[in-house]
């Protein structure tokens, strides 16, 4: 389905008040975020300054992220960003946050714990606007870790880096289903979670994996046309060719062999389509390929 919006995700880095995996120091580069993420986030907004509103549900100290948030966008001029504390169902339900949501000119969903996001949002009218606007109008809504990994239908909540090709050590269930046929994973290069991800896609084959790399994330438009931004990678992982797993036969436990995963590794500016799935190197190879 093409959306006339786009969702900007983001693979981390600004990360305080996300769970973090045991052996994993988190670093934080707010400079970069703001300079590059946060930039582009105003950028495809298109308006000088524009009301965002940043929802920190996901997050366990959202005071604090949420201050950090108003100065990183302060300082590229954005004055007219609120910060939205939503904790529970009954926050989801004020009439003010509906209104603020129906208002506002983009959203950003910080990181955190992913599945605080669809156990507070799932259901709820917040939820229903922001699919809405999304699909039918020119509308931004920007996420980062938890927040990224919670755009797809389908979304990844628990699984170890180290355990990830063992079945059962990966767990997923229903996201907050702005784009299907995806699976988003997060911090993906440097917790190495390509394993993680291989498990979700080998149990999901009709899903893209997406894996996004610290300081990286992809700007999808047209509801699938994906271009990498940031420092880092982006790895696809397709499962539409696999030949042979054994996933559904094997007890919890047991590991995973997979025949003919395919992967692309992507760098900022180039691009890849979901529905084709298909990668090009620039902008201009996909102009001429369209």
């Amino acid at each position: 389905m093409n959306a006339k919006g786009k969702l900007i995700s983001i693979g981390g880095n600004e990360d305080k008040g996300t769970e973090t995996e045991n052996l994993f120091v988190q670093y934080t580069n707010l400079n970069f975020f703001e300079l590059q993420i946060l930039s582009r986030i105003k950028h495809e907004i298109g308006i000088e300054n524009p009301r965002i509103e940043v929802i920190t549900s996901a997050s366990s100290i959202p005071e604090e992220l949420g201050d950090n948030y108003l100065t990183a966008f302060g300082k590229l001029g954005c004055t007219n960003v609120q910060l939205m504390h939503i904790r529970n169902r009954e926050d989801v339900a004020n009439p003010e946050y509906i209104e603020r949501i129906r208002s506002c000119e983009g959203v950003m969903f910080t990181g955190g714990n992913q599945l605080r996001l669809t156990a507070i949002f799932g259901g709820s009218e917040i939820l229903q606007i922001l699919q809405n606007r999304y699909i039918n109008e020119d509308f931004v809504i920007a996420g980062t870790s938890a927040g990224a990994m919670a755009m797809s239908n389908t979304m990844i909540y628990q699984g170890s880096s180290s355990e990830a090709l063992i079945k059962g050590e990966v767990k997923i269930t229903t996201g907050l289903a702005f784009i299907g046929g995806v699976i988003i994973d997060s911090h993906f290069v440097k917790r190495g979670r390509f394993g993680r991800l291989a498990q979700a896609v080998a149990s999901n084959p009709s899903c893209i994996g997406i894996g996004l790399g610290e300081d990286t994330g992809v700007i999808v438009t047209e509801g699938g046309k994906l271009e990498a931004i940031g420092s880092g990678l982006v790895i696809i992982i397709d499962g539409h060719g696999i030949r042979h797993s054994n996933i559904a036969d094997i007890k919890e436990g047991s590991p995973i062999s997979i025949e003919h995963l395919v992967m692309h590794v992507l760098s900022k500016g180039n691009h890849y389509h979901l529905k084709e799935r298909k990668f090009f190197a620039t902008f201009e190879e996909k102009v001429s390929a369209e």
